[in-house]
């Protein structure tokens, strides 16, 4: 009988997967914890390897001879070591676009909540504070510049809600395509001109710490800094630093360098500072779409089939 191993997940429990993967004669089993030597220890002849956010290295997939299919329950692979799972004939897979609905709209939530200061209303009157001067400034979105850093399909995504309320976009991207009312330009100037701007791009040796003291400086001391993609796109350092210094009027981060980050250190404690935890992707909708894709991927891999969304060209 087929066995597939999840590594870990962020739900309940795998029931959805489990019913589906049925279909294959195939079982489920749960690893306790996410730890490299944990998963090495227990994967054994595992047929495949269901995994979110625990590390799948050359060890770990070394220590399942039988496996066939490493499937990612979301978007990012940077858990997996693909390129040792191709060496050894694995196909790969993951799932890219099931939440780019939620991603753009919790940017545009974000943009909202740092411009029009709900965050900090909703703070000041827990604490007993009902004071409208203390919030102030509260700015119109509408007509503020948004400036979109990697236009992808949640990128494009957003471009496309932020026009729709009247905010005007400008994006910067490898290919200097942008969709129509999307100016391109370079990230310099899009930097010091943007009222707002989000990051939607990979994280690469390329992009790593992308926003940096360099990069900061060129903003607008009026200006906000969105991050819904990849925490190491940010030196979080030179963020706190930019903040003390006034050269940036807050952050919202979903995603950061070391996740959970020490949240009584700055950037994190500041107030200026909204940080939700990593819920960008999250919906009811978009998580169950997420685990029966991933379950009918295991379920095409075990058939035969070729599953959707090979990531490795196998």
């Amino acid at each position: 009988m087929p066995r597939a191993f999840y590594t870990d997940h962020p739900w309940a429990d795998v029931e959805v997967e489990r019913k589906i993967v049925a279909d294959a004669d195939c079982v489920i089993e749960v690893s306790p914890n996410n730890r490299e030597e944990t998963l090495a220890t227990l994967v054994g002849d595992a047929h495949t390897i269901i995994t979110c956010w625990a590390p799948v290295t050359a060890r770990v997939i070394d220590a399942a001879p039988a496996c066939r299919h490493i499937a990612r329950t979301g978007i990012g692979l940077d858990n997996i070591d693909v390129p040792h799972a191709t060496r050894r004939g694995i196909v790969v897979t993951n799932v890219p676009d099931y939440c780019l609905q939620e991603v753009a709209e919790h940017a545009l939530a974000m943009i909202y909540s740092l411009g029009r200061k709900i965050a900090q209303g909703h703070h000041d009157t827990k604490r007993g504070v009902y004071n409208l001067v203390q919030t102030l400034p509260v700015e119109r979105i509408a007509g503020k510049t948004l400036g979109i850093v990697g236009l992808g399909r949640t990128g494009t995504l957003l471009a496309k809600l932020a026009t729709a309320v009247g905010m005007q976009v400008v994006a910067t991207n490898r290919s200097h395509k942008t969709p129509a009312g999307v100016a391109w330009q370079s990230l310099d100037r899009l930097l010091s001109q943007s009222d707002y701007v989000s990051l939607h791009c990979p994280l690469t040796e390329a992009t790593h710490h992308l926003i940096n003291p360099t990069t900061l400086a060129l903003m607008k001391p009026s200006a906000f800094l969105i991050n819904t993609s990849r925490g190491g796109l940010i030196d979080h350092g030179a963020l706190a630093a930019a903040l003390d210094a006034g050269q940036l009027a807050g952050a919202a981060l979903d995603v950061q360098d070391t996740e959970p980050p020490d949240l009584e250190t700055a950037p994190y404690n500041d107030p200026r500072v909204i940080i939700t935890p990593h819920t960008a992707f999250c919906s009811t909708e978009a998580i169950l779409e997420l685990r029966r894709r991933v379950a009918h991927q295991v379920v095409a891999v075990l058939n035969g089939d070729r599953p959707e969304n090979i990531v490795n060209g196998l």
